[in-house]
């Protein structure tokens, strides 16, 4: 493969500066942010998007809370006025509250009494995010890899891949590490209606890669599943809960019940921070709905009628049962899932992934 030459979001002379994900795969601009307000719209309008990234995204918001104040008590009512508005602009990827918890505990616990020091401290602990992400996905890559078979023609929906996250991907780590290991293998990407993340974003990556891709509408999976050429099916996350119940991009249920009925397997890629332990089934998960100008048009072109209405979802949820493993940084999961995310929850990476001991 390709080395990547571009990233999806990083912190540059106290600014954020991310990859405008809408604008691909025609253009690739990086685009800078100096507020919070900045960064929140970005990930309302998806000029970042998935979960991992978001959560990144949010972190590096609150560190520009911190970095543009000028003293200690305004740097202490920022940051909380930005946790607060950051939270409020994608509901469903548990990765930004993760995050927002992770940046608000190390505000806590700074015990500086400088202002440069707290803001040090904070963008540190965003780029430790970012940099974590980073190695959490390589890690997750090579736990999933051995799932796939050589030869493997691989069914994959929306865009859980570098774009997504910090880098390299969860869904697209796993494909990555099996293409990084010598295996011959082929992607199928959904278009990914109705923002084409698949179309757009999946296989501008994969492409870039050297992995060969095809892209396919929505529509067309059972068709394909029916007549062989699909080989096992792996997916995203933006929560899942305690039990195994998989929140991705709406159309990934569908993909579920018809791998069941073909008999294919399907797999969600889930870093642990995605793991939502205190929902106990999907759902409690909360599904954003987007606004009807992604379904009405295409581009600037309007497809619909006015006076039509529109249902955007931008999620479902495929229960436990329809998942035929789940893969973490930590291992693979496999049914009943309440005990083994449970059991993968204790392990404590730092001591080789050995049972923290009770």
């Amino acid at each position: 493969m390709t080395e990547q030459q571009w990233f999806t979001i990083q912190w540059q002379d106290g600014a954020v500066v991310m990859l405008d994900q809408r604008r691909l795969p025609l253009e690739e601009v990086y685009e800078t942010y100096t507020t919070v307000e900045q960064v929140a719209v970005a990930i309302q309008t998806m000029v970042i998007r998935g979960a991992p990234a978001i959560g990144i995204a949010a972190a590096m918001g609150v560190a520009l809370a911190a970095h543009k104040s000028g003293t200690v008590e305004e740097c202490n009512r920022a940051v909380h006025t930005a946790i607060a508005r950051l939270g409020d602009t994608r509901p469903t990827a548990v990765n930004l509250f993760w995050a927002l918890e992770r940046m608000q505990r190390t505000l806590e616990r700074i015990e500086a009494s400088s202002l440069a020091e707290i803001q040090a401290c904070l963008v540190a602990e965003a780029n430790e995010i970012l940099r974590e992400d980073v190695h959490i996905c390589e890690t997750l890559g090579r736990e999933g890899a051995p799932l796939i078979p050589d030869g493997a023609r691989v069914l994959t929906h929306c865009n859980a891949g570098a774009l997504a996250t910090g880098g390299y991907g969860t869904a697209l780590g796993v494909i990555r590490a099996a293409a990084d290991s010598g295996k011959a293998l082929s992607v199928l990407a959904d278009e990914t209606r109705p923002y084409l993340q698949g179309a757009r974003l999946t296989a501008w990556e994969l492409q870039r890669d050297g992995i060969e891709v095809n892209v396919i509408a929505d529509n067309m999976a059972g068709h394909l599943m029916s007549r062989g050429d699909v080989d096992c099916v792996i997916v995203g996350s933006d929560r899942t809960t305690a039990n195994g119940d998989v929140a991705n991009k709406i159309g990934t249920y569908t993909l579920a019940v018809l791998c069941r009925h073909h008999g294919i397997p399907f797999y969600a890629a889930v870093p642990m921070s995605t793991i939502d332990f205190s929902m106990t089934k999907g759902e409690q998960i909360p599904i954003e709905e987007r606004g009807p100008e992604e379904v009405t048009h295409h581009g600037s072109e309007r497809k619909v009628p006015e006076g039509v209405g529109v249902r955007n979802p931008a999620f479902d949820v495929t229960p436990a049962d329809l998942v035929t493993a789940i893969i973490t940084e930590r291992g693979v999961a496999r049914a009943p899932y309440v005990e083994s995310l449970a059991a993968l929850s204790k392990l404590d990476q730092r001591r080789g992934n050995k049972l923290i001991d009770p």
